[in-house]
């Protein structure tokens, strides 16, 4: 392992992502903060959903920024690297090992959805107004779910950047991401769907659904959530597998 080398990529990303901070944070929190906006001061405010919503809604919009941004910043790069400008070649020809530049990829994602996990907090406060009741008091629980939010959606990205073409991106937003965000428990906990007993242990496949009842768990204890040692678990089981399965396509398509 070369750690002047891994740095050296690291900085590179960071550098990017500074130069595109006001896109990058457009992209992330406009649309989680319209839903916050909508769901948590309009609805609220008009009396159409009561006012403990917001405690219920705001873990689950972090979620969804986390995942977005975290699946954007790492799936995106690599398509177009791999596909069209080719500038991978040049990062496969610098002193380090492939899987490692496939780490880093991971890395710069987790960070990157990490930011915008933190920053969505203050933002949808602000946005949510009075009545939001987050509670901090369970740092080691919430430290572990942005941890593993945070890989689960760079590993993730790395598993579909490297496995689709750029035919395909439309498709992965519409068949992967819309149908694990409207079914992952973010606007919604799990509990609510004893109506629909079906449905409520077929989602359980969705681990989005982990993410926000973790985060949940974590930020809103009050709130009815999935136990928290099983949404880490199966968090860190899932984290686990597309890191693998994302290294292996990674490899394969360097290689090829």
């Amino acid at each position: 392992m070369n750690w002047k080398t891994f740095y050296a990529l690291l900085q590179r990303d960071g550098h990017v992502a500074r130069r595109n901070l006001v896109f990058v944070l457009l992209q992330n929190l406009l649309q989680p903060l319209l839903f916050t906006f909508v769901f948590g001061r309009i609805l609220t405010t008009s009396g159409m959903m009561h006012a403990s919503y917001k405690n219920i809604l705001l873990p689950g919009i972090m979620s969804i920024s986390m995942i977005i941004s975290g699946v954007w910043a790492v799936a995106m790069p690599l398509i177009s690297e791999f596909q069209w400008t080719k500038e991978i070649e040049d990062r496969l020809l610098a002193p380090i090992e492939n899987g490692w530049l496939a780490v880093e990829k991971v890395v710069a994602g987790m960070i990157q959805a990490l930011v915008a996990g933190l920053v969505v907090i203050p933002s949808a406060w602000l946005v949510m107004g009075k009545g939001v009741e987050i509670s901090l008091g369970h740092p080691v629980e919430l430290l572990a779910m942005c941890f593993l939010v945070a890989l689960f959606a760079a590993a993730g990205g790395l598993a579909l950047g490297s496995s689709i073409g750029q035919q395909q991106v439309g498709l992965m937003f519409t068949l992967v991401i819309a149908p694990m965000m409207m079914f992952g428990c973010a606007y919604y906990p799990w509990s609510t769907l004893k109506a629909f007993r079906v449905l409520q242990y077929a989602v359980l496949v969705n681990p989005m659904v982990y993410a926000s009842e973790g985060l949940r768990g974590a930020l809103a204890p009050e709130v009815p959530h999935i136990s928290m040692a099983v949404a880490i678990g199966v968090l860190a089981g899932v984290d686990m597998a597309l890191l693998v399965v994302g290294l292996r396509k990674f490899n394969g398509k360097a290689v090829g």
